[in-house]
């Protein structure tokens, strides 16, 4: 099957708080019901409530000719086997080892062909496709969470060796000051880093931590700003030698872009100064729809990896 046929495919986003279903028209690179659908998960269930929560989200699409399904989540995951492969990450331990492709073809409509992809190529590839990194030969798309996903891209192909690109073309894989990126770069450091400034324990999520920064709470906007210099830091050296031209940037906590842009644009400036100042930064432009848009992508025009 190739983009551009009009035929439609029924698509889903599955994170570690809610799942995503919609169906995408591949003629048009949109959701021709104007809308998708969402249900909450809690990644921490049992293996029955997780498939429970993906069935019934799926179950309030309408069925389609084909019963052709794709569905993105997070790894680690056997995307060819649909077979979770969860262990430690945070969420979706129950499914480690679960056959989620058996378990969800008798519950979907129409005892559908399920194919899965990675959440953050689907993202990337979502915004190649169809938003801000369309018309880009070479492009990185990061997500912003509970961890760093990423996606290396070339000519709409997922890139996972080469100059530049982390191994499988993961940046979680990087390390900053001597320890993971995630432990400066994520949901959990950026609270943790606010708690240690100001003592608030419990401290308030990133939401709340970013409305502290704009209402002028220094430890707030320090915290921020010295996370994405960090996120820029590591990013410089492997932006610089594999050359994109634009860094897409999405994920819930992208959503604070005004304090994000400038810092990240620092510790790019401060690592590679040459090889990063012409890469555009552009936050999402599809946040929500460019996972469904890449999943429904991926799965019908399989172009391999590089």
């Amino acid at each position: 099957m190739n983009p551009g046929n009009g035929t439609v495919i029924s698509v889903m986003d599955v994170g570690g708080t809610h799942v995503t279903a919609a169906i995408v028209d591949l003629q048009t690179r949109s959701l021709p019901l104007g809308r998708s659908i969402r249900e909450p998960l809690d990644g921490d269930g049992s293996a029955e409530e997780i498939v429970s929560a993906i069935a019934r989200c799926g179950g309030r699409l309408p069925a389609q000719r084909g019963n052709r399904w794709a569905i993105a989540l997070p790894g680690p995951f056997d995307y060819d086997d649909g077979i979770g492969r969860y262990e430690g990450v945070g969420k979706f331990d129950a499914l480690r080892g679960f056959d989620l492709r058996a378990a969800l073809t008798p519950l979907l409509p129409g005892l559908p062909s399920v194919s899965f992809c990675n959440d953050a190529d689907a993202f990337a590839l979502g915004e190649w496709w169809a938003g801000g990194a369309r018309g880009h030969r070479t492009a990185v798309g990061i997500t912003l969470g509970t961890g760093v996903g990423s996606c290396f891209m070339r000519d709409g192909r997922s890139i996972r060796h080469g100059p530049g690109v982390p191994p499988d073309g993961r940046v979680h894989l990087l390390r900053y000051a001597d320890k993971p990126l995630e432990e400066t770069v994520s949901r959990r450091a950026l609270r943790r880093a606010y708690a240690q400034a100001t003592g608030d324990v419990p401290p308030p999520d990133v939401r709340e931590i970013a409305h502290r920064a704009r209402q002028g709470d220094r430890a707030a906007a320090d915290v921020f700003s010295q996370t994405f210099r960090a996120l820029g830091t590591a990013l410089g050296p492997v932006l610089g030698a594999f050359e994109p031209t634009v860094l897409v940037v999405g994920g819930s906590i992208a959503a604070s872009w005004d304090l994000i842009a400038e810092p990240l644009r620092t510790g790019l400036a401060q690592s590679e100064p040459a090889r990063t100042d012409r890469i555009a930064l552009q936050p999402a432009q599809l946040p929500d729809e460019a996972p469904l848009l890449g999943a429904a992508y991926l799965v019908t025009a399989p172009i391999g990896t590089g």
